[in-house]
């Protein structure tokens, strides 16, 4: 087997992991796989059956993340951990997430076919749940095997009123035994996570991969502005309650502290509206925000000034506001030590060495807590991500395979 067959096998699972999707053309509409659902299900059927067939001892654990063990003969070895998530955005791309598992999981495979014994255990993960869209549950899977779980996201619910723990339940998970999800600290060398730019450096400068310096801090919160509702035909309507008139105000709120900082990032993601009739006044509107800062103290600075002025606008428009903070996650730097292992790597097939910060938060930053983490990008065209056009190429997967294969080796021989 040669690493153009690993390639060419990873493109086929990443096809074929498109179809498990709420979706029924993921070309064209992206895919939808969220936490704890069948599609959830079929995709780590799928994972698991790359796995076997690759020579890895596989279990899946009560968080509900697949884990598949390719074995050292030392019962006493450490683990090098690979991994990213399997779900998604709604009508997201193709390779977000998905990149990260098919990948090391080929590589394993390549060595498996070459009978490779290596000084250590490689260890590849399907976390279950990074984007956190179907129950606000932000790297859930990721946190467990750090060792840091949110007991409280376990009472999250989806649209359905399902919450999270019931979800994992019917997964065949033991939500309550969440805690035996962690590693232990001291059995692990590094994280390794692959994934996409979502950026459009690499593409812009014709590199396939990059080395990521460090991850940006984060934090998204979910905001209720509560007014009166009213049909349109209602006398006084001049002094009328509008959440939806409200929720426009933070939305402009965030976007004229952000557009003038390359350094700050928000969005306003979600909105759900109530009663949501076409001639009625909303009386309620929930809206998320997600602001994040390479810089966590003007993170935190900026978020301080977002909800002063969002507070008063509220003020002035005689509604009320509630605010939860759902996640805060400050910026982690990856390992110096495996980065310049992964620069080396680049280095050793003639290749310049790009390095970039990530702007989008990663599973690696909750892995921080366990272990060192290091991170390839990977090119994706026009920087395009979250959405159907999200698009790489078996070029740059093969190039991304020649530098995890010799990272592994480099670090096997030390």
């Amino acid at each position: 087997m040669t690493i153009a067959n690993a390639t060419s096998l990873t493109w086929h699972w990443l096809e074929e992991l498109a179809n498990c999707s709420e979706t029924q053309e993921p070309n064209s509409e992206g895919v939808t796989r969220f936490c704890a659902t069948p599609e959830h299900r079929r995709a780590l059927s799928m994972l698991s059956s790359y796995m076997y067939d690759s020579g890895m001892d596989v279990r899946k654990d009560n968080a509900g993340n697949l884990i598949g063990r390719y074995t050292c003969a030392n019962p006493k070895a450490k683990t090098l951990i690979f991994g990213s998530h399997q779900d998604t955005v709604p009508n997201g791309g193709k390779y977000d997430g998905a990149l990260g598992i098919t990948l090391p999981i080929a590589l394993v495979h390549y060595f498996n076919r070459h009978r490779l014994d290596l000084p250590f255990n490689i260890d590849v993960i399907a976390f279950s749940d990074e984007e956190g869209t179907r129950f606000q549950s932000t790297l859930f899977g990721s946190k467990a095997v750090a060792g840091r779980p949110n007991i409280a996201l376990l009472d999250h619910t989806d649209s359905n009123g399902i919450t999270l723990q019931q979800a994992l339940g019917e997964m065949g998970c033991k939500p309550e035994d969440i805690e035996k999800c962690a590693y232990n600290p001291e059995t692990v060398i590094g994280f390794v996570e692959t994934h996409i730019e979502q950026g459009p450096v690499l593409d812009n400068e014709d590199l396939s991969v990059a080395v990521v310096t460090g991850i940006t801090g984060l934090e998204r919160h979910v905001i209720t502005i509560s007014g009166e509702t009213h049909k349109l035909n209602s006398p006084n309507l001049d002094s009328k309650q509008d959440a939806l008139v409200g929720a426009a105000q933070v939305i402009s709120i965030l976007n004229s502290i952000c557009k003038h900082d390359f350094e700050l990032k928000g969005v306003v993601g979600k909105i759900s509206n109530f009663p949501n009739g076409v001639n009625v006044i909303p009386q309620r509107t929930e809206i998320t925000i997600e602001l994040r800062c390479s810089d966590d103290e003007k993170r935190q600075q900026t978020s301080q000034r977002l909800f002063s002025e969002i507070n008063q606008a509220m003020e002035e428009l005689n509604l009320s506001i509630h605010s939860e903070l759902l996640y805060e996650q400050k910026a982690v730097t990856c390992s110096p030590q495996l980065s310049d292992k992964m620069a080396a790597a680049i280095e050793s097939h003639d290749l310049p060495v790009r390095k970039l910060f990530s702007d989008a938060g990663h599973d690696a930053l909750t892995m921080s807590h366990l272990t060192d983490i290091a991170m390839l990008f990977v090119r994706c065209k026009d920087g395009i991500t979250h959405h159907p056009k999200e698009s790489i190429t078996t070029a740059d997967i093969r190039v991304a395979l020649e530098v995890l294969e010799r990272f592994v080796l480099n670090l096997a021989s030390e």
